[in-house]
C-alpha cells in the first residue's frame, strides 16, 4: 500500500504543475509575471508578435521554393499496344512497347534556376529583417513613452498634492483674515486645473499600455509593469562609423544585393535558353513470336526561335540589374542621411538634457521652494506662489521630456544603424 501511495504522490508531484497550467491558463499565470524590462518586452514582440511571425512564415515558404525550383522533371510510363482485334483487347495485341522517358534540362539549368529562387529567399529573409528592427524601434518607442507617460502622472499627482496643499494654507490665511476671498477661489481654480492634468496624464498612460501590448501580442487590458527608467546610457561613436556600420548592417542592403545577383543569373538562365534540353527514353518492344529488344529515343530541342529570349528574359533582367544598381546607390544615400539625422538629433538630446540639469531644474525648484517660504510669511500673495509653482511643474515635465527625446534619439539612431549600438 505504501508504495502504491509513494507512486500516486510521485505521479501527482509530476502532473501537478502541467494540470495547473492547463486549468488556471495564460492568462493567471500572466498576472503573476513580474515588471517587464525592455529586452523582456522586445524579446516578447520578436516571439508572438503576428506580423514577425507572419514574414517568417513566407520566408519558410521561399525557402520550399527553392527546393522546388531544383527539381527534376517528373519521369513518364508508357504503354504502346499495336495490331490488336479491337479497341479493348489488349491481350490480344502482337506488338507492345512499354518504357520510361523523362525531360533532362541541359546541364547547368536546374542549378541557376534554383540560385535565383535562393537570391528570391534572401530578398525576403531582408524583408524578415527589416520587419524585425521596425518592431524593435516601435516597442522600445513605446516602452519610454510609457515610462514618460507614467513619470507625468507622478509629476502629475505631486502638482495635484502641491496644490491641495495650498488651498488648505489659503483657506487658513482667509479664516484668520490675512487674505482676501479671492485668493481661495484662485487657489481652488489651480487645484481643479490639477485634477484635470492628472486624469489626462492617466489617459496618456493607459492609451500607451494598450500601445505596448498590442505589440507584445496581449489584450490591450492586460496589467503591464515595467522596470526601468528614462535616459539610456550615453552613446560615443562617431558620426562616420556609424554610417559605415550602417552599410554593413541595414537589411535593405543585403535585399537589393540579393536581388543583383538573382537579375544576373536570370540573365544567365535566359542566355542559357539557347541551348537545348533533352528527352531521353527506355522502352522494351514485344512481338509475338520474336524475342523481347530494346529501344532508345533521344530527343533534342532545337532553339530555332533565338530571338525570344533576347527579347524576353535576358532584356527583362538587364533592365531590372540597371535598375537595382541606381536603387541601390539611392539606398546608400538614404541610409547615410538617416544616420546623420539621427545621430544630430541624439546630439541635440544630449545637449538639453545637460542644459535642463545643470540650469532649468535646478533653479525651478530652488524658486519654488523661495516663494512657498515667503508665501508662508507674509511676504508674497498666492499668486506668485501659483506662477512658481506651474513653473516648477513644466519644468519637471520638460525635463521628463527630454529624457524622452534621449531615449528615443538613440532608438532612431540604432534603427537607422539596423543594429544594437551595443554590439561589437
Amino acid at each position: 500500500m505504501r508504495t502504491q501511495f509513494g507512486a500516486f504522490a510521485a505521479l501527482a508531484a509530476w502532473l501537478l504543475p502541467m494540470l495547473i497550467a492547463g486549468v488556471i491558463g495564460p492568462a493567471a499565470l500572466q498576472a503573476q509575471e513580474g515588471p517587464l524590462t525592455l529586452e523582456q518586452c522586445l524579446s516578447l514582440a520578436l516571439d508572438q508578435n503576428p506580423l514577425v511571425l507572419s514574414a517568417r512564415q513566407e520566408y519558410r515558404a521561399s525557402l520550399a521554393r527553392v527546393s522546388q525550383a531544383r527539381a527534376l522533371p517528373q519521369p513518364s510510363l508508357s504503354y504502346d499496344s499495336d495490331v490488336q482485334p479491337s479497341v479493348t483487347d489488349l491481350r490480344g495485341s502482337q506488338e507492345q512497347y512499354i518504357g520510361v522517358g523523362a525531360l533532362i534540362p541541359f546541364p547547368g539549368k536546374t542549378y541557376l534556376r534554383g540560385q535565383v529562387a535562393r537570391r528570391e529567399s534572401r530578398q525576403i529573409e531582408a524583408d524578415v529583417s527589416l520587419t524585425e528592427l521596425d518592431l524593435t524601434y516601435d516597442v522600445t518607442a513605446t516602452f519610454y513613452t510609457l515610462l514618460l507617460a507614467r513619470e507625468k502622472v507622478t509629476y502629475a499627482q505631486q502638482n495635484l498634492a502641491l496644490s491641495q496643499d495650498f488651498v488648505e494654507k489659503t483657506e487658513l490665511k482667509f479664516g484668520a483674515g490675512d487674505v482676501p476671498r479671492v485668493e481661495v477661489v484662485r487657489a481652488r481654480v489651480v487645484a481643479a486645473n490639477a485634477v484635470s492634468e492628472l486624469r489626462r496624464a492617466e489617459s496618456d498612460e493607459s492609451i500607451a499600455r494598450e500601445r505596448l501590448n498590442f505589440l507584445l501580442a496581449r489584450p490591450g487590458s492586460a496589467p503591464l509593469q515595467l522596470s526601468g527608467q528614462l535616459k539610456a546610457p550615453p552613446v560615443t561613436y562617431e558620426v562616420d562609423q556609424l554610417a559605415e556600420w550602417a552599410l554593413v548592417s541595414r537589411p535593405e542592403i543585403g535585399g537589393v544585393e540579393s536581388a543583383l545577383e538573382g537579375a544576373s543569373l536570370t540573365k544567365k538562365l535566359g542566355f542559357m535558353s539557347y541551348l537545348p534540353d533533352f528527352d531521353l527514353g527506355i522502352a522494351q518492344h514485344r512481338m509475338e513470336g520474336e524475342e523481347n529488344s530494346w529501344q532508345v529515343t533521344l530527343g533534342i530541342e532545337m532553339p530555332l526561335f533565338f530571338w525570344q529570349p533576347a527579347r524576353g528574359e535576358i532584356r527583362e533582367a538587364y533592365a531590372t540589374s540597371q535598375s537595382l544598381t541606381q536603387e541601390a546607390a539611392h539606398l546608400r544615400n538614404l541610409i547615410a542621411l538617416e544616420v546623420a539625422e539621427a545621430h544630430r538629433e541624439y546630439e541635440t538630446a544630449v545637449n538639453q538634457i545637460q542644459l535642463m540639469e545643470d540650469e532649468i531644474l535646478a533653479q525651478a525648484e530652488e524658486v519654488y521652494e523661495m516663494y512657498l517660504f515667503s508665501y508662508q510669511q507674509g511676504e508674497i500673495g498666492g499668486i506668485e506662489l501659483i506662477e512658481a509653482q506651474r513653473t516648477l511643474s513644466e519644468a519637471r515635465k520638460a525635463y521628463a521630456d527630454s529624457l524622452y527625446d534621449y531615449d528615443i534619439a538613440i532608438a532612431s539612431l540604432e534603427k537607422a544603424v539596423g543594429r544594437a549600438l551595443g554590439e561589437n
